[in-house]
């Protein structure tokens, strides 16, 4: 059996992609996975084994700049992912009995799984972009949800005229080149009537949460039993946990002054810092001996010694703070990163910090709150509820469409 995984987005929405390639690899199958030639999407696929075919621009030259991307850039984006996923996806898809995508709107991913006559599933790491009677949608670029709205059919009706507007035309296109007929609704093409929820159900429920038929599966979790580097190891063994913080790909949405405020604020607080560079090349504000500076570590094993986990709330590093029982500050930029940061407030496993740009007063008001004995007691005590065998109940269920027995999942 030969499964074809295919994702564009930040390492968040490429890493569980390596996590379910392992989990079908380990049940016989042949995987491979389609996505951005970033340097450290690479060394991902290399660290596990699993060939990665490019696709598209890296995202570093999407959201590196200086300057979020504009609503220009994006209408840019959309129509040369669509042609890439036509290109890509149809020479890697030869062969293959199932294509799952995920990611930025894969558009382009199912109708090359038409016309190569194989099964198709999207899956979603959130339900923040699923069509729901319940919430807003987000805006799109260029296209504000309007605030003097308050039917939510209405705004997501919108929502999918907005990504018509962003993927219509070129996938249409490619649609008729290769005899398919056009499709109306981009989104809920994309989406399909199932969609699978690769998230686990403590963190993200989804029950009666959207208008779709959502499968969820559980998170896709990539065991990482690396070390962590010597120096780190040091740092951790010299003195009291010290607070993590860290904005992952958000470079030019990082918060401004984010390793200085942060800083002085645990400082106030006798804490301790580590500090992710990350694609933001966050760096100390001095070379005082309580502060260290780490690149691409294994969080799953860091998160565990650490007193909280100050961040923007991606899906991955949400879920990786809270497996690891680490009280959260979320300070959340874009997408999906409120609805993360409303979840850790809910479960009382941190603090969702108001507002994109965190100041010394507000980081401390926050980090005061989220160091409590009551927190982190809450954190440990949800940690012990989330699952960790979300890929491979995937696995099982792609196995199955592609009409393969398989031994059922334990747990």
């Amino acid at each position: 059996m030969r499964v074809l995984l295919t994702s564009w987005g930040s390492r968040g929405d490429v890493e569980p992609l390596a996590g379910l390639a392992v989990e079908l690899r380990e049940s016989g199958a042949e995987v491979l996975v389609c996505a951005p030639p970033d340097e450290d999407f690479g060394a991902l696929m290399a660290r596990v084994g699993v060939p990665l075919v490019p696709l598209g621009p890296t995202v570093r030259s999407v959201v590196a700049g200086t300057e979020p991307p504009s609503a220009e850039d994006a209408f840019r984006l959309a129509p040369a992912l669509v042609a890439a996923r036509f290109d890509t996806l149809t020479a890697a898809a030869e062969g293959c009995d199932v294509l799952l995508a995920t990611g930025l709107l894969p558009a382009g991913a199912r109708d090359v799984a038409e016309k190569l006559g194989i099964r198709y599933v999207y899956a979603c790491f959130h339900i923040f972009g699923l069509p729901s009677r319940r919430f807003r949608p987000g805006g799109l670029p260029g296209m504000p949800t309007p605030r003097d709205e308050t039917d939510n059919q209405v705004l997501w009706e919108k929502h999918a005229q907005g990504m018509n507007a962003l993927y219509g035309e070129a996938l249409n296109s490619h649609r008729a080149a290769i005899g398919l007929p056009p499709v109306d609704n981009v989104r809920d093409h994309v989406y399909t009537d199932r969609p699978w929820l690769a998230a686990d159900a403590t963190l993200c429920p989804s029950q009666g949460m959207t208008d779709l038929d959502v499968l969820q599966t559980g998170a896709w979790i990539l065991p990482d039993d690396r070390p962590l580097p010597d120096g780190l190891e040091a740092f951790l063994d010299a003195g009291a946990p010290p607070v993590y913080v860290g904005f992952g790909s958000m470079a030019a949405h990082a918060p401004k002054d984010i390793a200085r405020v942060a800083v002085e604020a645990n400082r106030a607080q006798g804490r301790r810092v580590l500090i992710a560079r990350g694609w933001a090349d966050l760096a100390p504000i001095d070379d005082a001996d309580d502060c260290f500076v780490v690149g691409e570590v294994n969080q799953q094993k860091l998160f565990r010694r650490v007193a909280a986990v100050v961040h923007h709330g991606g899906a991955g590093t949400t879920a990786t703070a809270a497996r690891a029982g680490a009280p959260q500050v979320v300070v959340p930029q874009i997408g999906d990163q409120p609805y993360w940061a409303a979840r850790v407030a809910e479960l009382g496993i941190g603090v969702a910090h108001e507002g994109r740009t965190p100041t010394f007063d507000s980081l401390s008001a926050a980090l005061t709150t989220a160091l409590t004995p009551e927190i982190r007691a809450r954190a440990k005590a949800v940690a012990g509820t989330i699952r960790t065998d979300g890929a491979t109940v995937a696995a099982k269920l792609l196995l199955e469409a592609a009409g393969r027995e398989v031994p059922p999942v334990s747990g």
